[in-house]
């Protein structure tokens, strides 16, 4: 017995709706300068951190998952139960298993709904987009919540003035659908990796190489190990790069775009990117100052800061970028369509 199948007609996906969520307690860099020897100039000035926002003891990255999720699925007004798909980008899972998107489908309430983790570091946001992208292009789903959630304070080391400085804790959640007629959505994307790059952005505790021991744990393996001036370099010539890769190939000029909206790791590499992209610093949303680097958190993060300050509407050519830990990098084009 033959099977015939009919062809499907192309599906494009887009942005819906989008919802975020910081836990209430700060550090400031006031905070800060009576933990480690730094001060509030110093951190301004090569990050442009203000303050960041942490969680209280007990909570996890899950909890601020569902808290995202939730604004996300009440502002596109239907039920936890018609998510079809939940994907959390993160590098602090709850455990190492089960995944903690099994935790987010449970306390969420989508009884239906499959989905996995995906681990990118600062990249992880955009990676999980465009795996989300690809389930309903394919016409198979119709309601991914993709989520990027990080709680960076459970493996920061708070008398190292390299790091502590930098990281926050925060959540933010896009859920995806099928394009109506004449509307754009997603458009191209540029991803690649750098394992070269391992050595200068990793927590070398934990995993099957080095579990943890009493050991591992005296020797602090268990937090971010940072080559600062590796990942800065690497990340200034690489975000520039890969945005202008995905903009040459459409056709694009950075000037042509309405909003930038890229991983918050770093004010000055930021600024970079859009010089070399030729945009004006009015069009590039930048909101490190108040939640410093959430890692996955920080782009969707971004795109409320933006929508918040009316700097979106439907029909803008959108620009994501990203740099993180692996390395890991990409860009996303998009139009805005809400």
């Amino acid at each position: 017995m033959s099977l015939t199948l009919k062809p499907r007609t192309q599906v494009r996906a887009k942005i819906s709706s989008v919802g975020s969520y910081v836990p209430p307690r700060l550090l400031t860099n006031a905070d800060l300068e009576k933990m480690v020897e730094t001060n509030d100039q110093w951190i301004v000035e090569r990050t442009g951190i203000r303050e960041r926002h942490l969680v209280d003891k007990g909570v996890a990255t899950s909890d601020l998952a569902v808290e995202a999720a939730k604004v996300c699925l009440e502002k596109r007004g239907i039920s936890p139960s018609e998510v079809e798909v939940i994907i959390v980008a993160t590098v602090t899972p709850d455990m190492l298993f089960p995944a903690t998107a099994c935790l987010v489908q449970n306390k969420l309430g989508c009884p239906g709904a499959w989905g996995f983790d995906l681990s990118a570091a600062c990249s992880g946001f955009p990676y999980a987009l465009q795996v989300g992208a690809k389930l309903v292009e394919s016409g198979v789903h119709k309601k991914v919540l993709v989520i990027g959630a990080d709680v960076m304070s459970s493996i920061i080391d708070y008398t190292d003035r390299t790091t502590c400085i930098i990281f926050g804790d925060g959540a933010g959640a896009v859920l995806l659908e099928p394009c109506e007629e004449g509307e754009v959505g997603l458009i191209d994307f540029w991803h690649e990796i750098d394992g070269s790059g391992g050595a200068s952005l990793n927590m070398p505790g934990g995993g099957s190489l080095n579990p943890a021991t009493a050991e591992t744990v005296a020797n602090k393996m268990h937090y971010v190990h940072q080559d600062g001036q590796a990942v800065y370099k690497f990340a200034v010539r690489k975000m520039a790069e890969a945005s202008e890769t995905v903009l040459s190939r459409n056709g694009l000029q950075g000037s042509e775009l309405s909003c930038f909206i890229p991983h918050q790791a770093n004010k000055r590499i930021i600024l970079s990117t859009a010089e070399r992209l030729g945009m004006p610093e009015d069009r590039v949303v930048i909101n490190i100052d108040r939640f410093g680097n959430t890692t996955a958190g920080t782009i969707p993060l971004a795109m409320q800061t933006a929508l918040d300050e009316g700097r979106l509407k439907k029909g803008d050519l959108v620009l994501l970028a990203s740099v993180g830990a692996g390395f890991t990098v990409g860009a996303t084009l998009l139009r805005w369509e809400f």
